[in-house]
Order: C-alpha cells, then sequence, then structure tokens
C-alpha cells in the first residue's frame, strides 16, 4: 500500500498569489526561494553530501488548484489560449495529481538555530508557502539532454519584453529586488491570449503590486501599489 505523500517542507518566496509566477523554473535566476523543513526532517545528518551538488529537483504541490474533473486535453498558455493539446505533452497544473517539479539552483544550506538546515534557492517558479514533497539533487550526466526535441513547447516564446521602470517606483524595491522584479516583467507576465495595448494588468511581487501596459513589445510600469 502507498503512504500518504506529506510535506516534507515549505517554500519562502515572494509571489503572494500564482499570477505572474514564470512559466518554468530556471528562467529568472534572480528569483530567491528559501525552504523550511517541518521538524521531523531537519536532521542534519538528512543533508550530509547535499552542499556538494549545484541543482537539486523540487517536488511540490499545487496547494491553490481548484478541484476539477479530468481532461484529456488542456490550452497551453504559450499557443495562444485557443489550441488543444494533450495534457500529458504539456506542464499544466492541471494534471491527474497536483504535483510540480521544479529545477533550482541550491545556493547554500544554512543551520538555523531553531528551524533546522535551510535551502536558499534560485530560479524559483512557485508560490509563497507552496508545499515541497521531496528535494533529489539534480545529475548533470543524467538529467541534462541538450540535443533532445522539445515539441511544440521549443516553437513559441523565448523574446522578452523591453522594461520601462521608472526608477522613482523601482527605487521602492530594495536593492537586491529590483533586478528580479526587472527580469520578471522581462518575460511578460500576461496570459499570451491578451494583448490589449490599453489594458492595464497587475502583478504582486516582493510586497507590491506592479501595474503595466504593453504595447509593440515595450512593457511600461505605471504604478506600485503597496500590498496589505
Amino acid at each position: 500500500m502507498w503512504n500518504k505523500i506529506e510535506p516534507i517542507a515549505y517554500i519562502r518566496t515572494d509571489f503572494p498569489e500564482k499570477f505572474g509566477i514564470p512559466r518554468q523554473s530556471g528562467l529568472i535566476e534572480e528569483l530567491k526561494g528559501k525552504i523550511v523543513f517541518e521538524k521531523e526532517y531537519r536532521s542534519r545528518e538528512g543533508f550530509r553530501g547535499l552542499d556538494e551538488f549545484d541543482y537539486v529537483w523540487l517536488l511540490w504541490g499545487f496547494s491553490m488548484n481548484h478541484e476539477r474533473p479530468f481532461n484529456a486535453t488542456v490550452k497551453p498558455p504559450r499557443l495562444g489560449g485557443n489550441k488543444r493539446m494533450g495534457v500529458f505533452a504539456t506542464r499544466s497544473p492541471y494534471h491527474p495529481n497536483n504535483i510540480g517539479l521544479s529545477c533550482v539552483k541550491l545556493e547554500k544550506i544554512e543551520m538555523d538555530e531553531k528551524d533546522g538546515p535551510v535551502l536558499y534557492v534560485a530560479g524559483v517558479d512557485l508560490m509563497d508557502e507552496t508545499p515541497i514533497y521531496d528535494i533529489k539533487p539534480y545529475l548533470p550526466y543524467a538529467d541534462s539532454h541538450p540535443d533532445a526535441r522539445s515539441g511544440f513547447a521549443g516553437e513559441v516564446g523565448g523574446a522578452k519584453l523591453k522594461v520601462i521602470f521608472p526608477k522613482e517606483l523601482l527605487d521602492n524595491y530594495p536593492k537586491e529586488k529590483q533586478r528580479a522584479a526587472v527580469a520578471l516583467l522581462e518575460q511578460d507576465p500576461r496570459p499570451a491570449y491578451q494583448k490589449d495595448p490599453d489594458r492595464q494588468y497587475g502583478v504582486s511581487f516582493a510586497g507590491y503590486d506592479i501595474h503595466f501596459k504593453v504595447r509593440e513589445e515595450v512593457l511600461t510600469v505605471v504604478e506600485l501599489v503597496s500590498l496589505p
């Protein structure tokens, strides 16, 4: 009989909601995360040797997904939201089980007096307080296949937007968050099927809701609203 899967840790990130989170891990290395483990997994011995790896795999849960019946096809946002693909040919969050997989850079492991071993990672694509089910080291000789085909996912996206983020607004962020905020916007947080140049969008990041517009591949930040 299978054991019930329970979180071993939770990650802290600058994303209070899922809108705007990068579509894949590793796209923006400036996006940081802090993984704090549940009490029963805080033994120093459980992490012996992990600091010898540069990257780790995170298996985690789509904790904010709404219950819905299985659908064999989905509409990938990168195809404009109007073309269906088989669910198992996509990285849609709506698979039969709410399990996510991310490869992130392991920057350091710190021993905290209260929380035990804490992992600091970069290149995250997870919402704040996402449950982590397991962690495994990334092995380049087995996990990297640079010549592999990537199907329809390799045919779309890739270009970055030019971002105009007025200094008087950007300076609301501490310096260590500024590059991450700009890089996040360069990836174009909008749904692929929304291209109205007059529409104002908003993405929540690191304590602020960033309001912006996009016209002719140029994203302009128009306002910052402090989050409660």
